[in-house]
């Protein structure tokens, strides 16, 4: 904001202003996970004063193996527009930080539909979902050999083209979960059953072979088909993991910032992003927002699901408005 202030002061001011923002914290940690769809990911992260031994106190009972290395999970939940970011730093991988945010979950409630990439690390343990596989990591597969098998290459691209034009013409005419699924079926679905029968075509009329590079990549979807494949089948059930993947790299460009933050720092950290973020998906400023939470700390406290970055301001415009007249 253009005044110059020492870091250490700064430090101060983010240790102080993050005490009274962690009751809204803890709220969007709890609405997350009600939420119908949950998308998750990580990166690896440095963090240089985390030594072996807080490395080992960090483990829970059920994590038994010693890790070394450090990593920044996301996980953005949605329901009914509404979309709520969350950041965790450590030594658990993304699946164990779902798990901590599922454990919130009221049990009257169905399994969420999971979207992630292709790997283990990003399943819950402990709870069940409905796992659904990122459609544009396997496309992300063809791009990359689109030199080297050009006509291949391209039906799967000019497929799965179509596929995503659907889903962008469900999005302009706002249809429903079950609107979409009903235009997927009747418009990506020939598509997609096209697509497998000519990946199986490749193999079995040695087109291709299942160990060349192309090969390494039909192998990756038909492996995933039925993950990759949801969409058509479950009401809601998103193409890709691209919303998480935009939200990573909000703490990837942090990085240079935090470069020498320390084990302490981790906790303020991810609540400050989740909220930032958050706000930001809301399209409401987070400066402004953050600055509510501090002033208004203790209706915070007492209330905090009136302090949500879609609600804030309506809970400050009828603070500023008095109480209602008697009738």
């Amino acid at each position: 904001m253009g005044i110059p202030l020492a870091a250490a002061t700064q430090w101060d001011l983010v240790r102080e202003g993050a005490k009274d923002v962690v009751p809204a914290h803890e709220e969007l940690l709890n609405q997350a996970a009600q939420a119908r769809v949950v998308y998750n990911d990580d990166t690896t992260m440095k963090v240089l004063q985390l030594t072996k031994a807080q490395r080992a106190a960090a483990l829970a009972d059920d994590l038994k193996e010693e890790r070394t290395g450090i990593f920044t999970s996301g996980i953005v939940a949605t329901d009914g527009g509404r979309k709520i970011a969350l950041f965790f730093t450590g030594v658990r991988h993304a699946g164990e930080n779902l798990n901590a945010v599922l454990a919130r979950r009221s049990s009257d409630l169905p399994p969420p539909i999971q979207m992630a990439d292709g790997l283990s690390r990003n399943v819950p343990s402990d709870f069940d979902t409905i796992l659904g596989s990122c459609l544009a990591h396997a496309r992300r597969k063809h791009v990359e050999l689109r030199k080297a098998f050009p006509k291949q290459v391209r039906f799967v691209l000019e497929t799965l083209r179509e596929v995503y034009i659907t889903d962008a013409r469900a999005r302009k005419d706002s249809l429903d979960p079950q609107q979409r699924l009903q235009l997927h079926q009747e418009q990506s679905q020939p598509r997609m059953a096209a697509l497998e029968q000519w990946m199986q075509t490749q193999f079995t009329e040695r087109i291709i072979e299942p160990n060349s590079s192309l090969g390494a990549a039909i192998l990756y979807m038909q492996k995933r088909w039925l993950q990759l494949t949801l969409f058509l089948r479950i009401p809601g059930a998103p193409l890709d993991s691209n919303i998480v993947e935009r939200a990573l790299k909000k703490a990837i460009l942090h990085r240079k910032s935090a470069m020498f933050i320390n084990a302490q720092w981790c906790s303020r950290g991810r609540c400050l992003m989740s909220l930032i973020y958050t706000a930001e998906l809301s399209e409401v400023a987070p400066f402004e927002y953050l600055v509510a939470l501090q002033r208004h700390a203790d209706e915070v406290a007492a209330s905090p699901g009136d302090w949500m970055p879609w609600n804030y301001q309506a809970t400050c415009a009828r603070r500023s408005a008095g109480p209602a007249p008697p009738e």
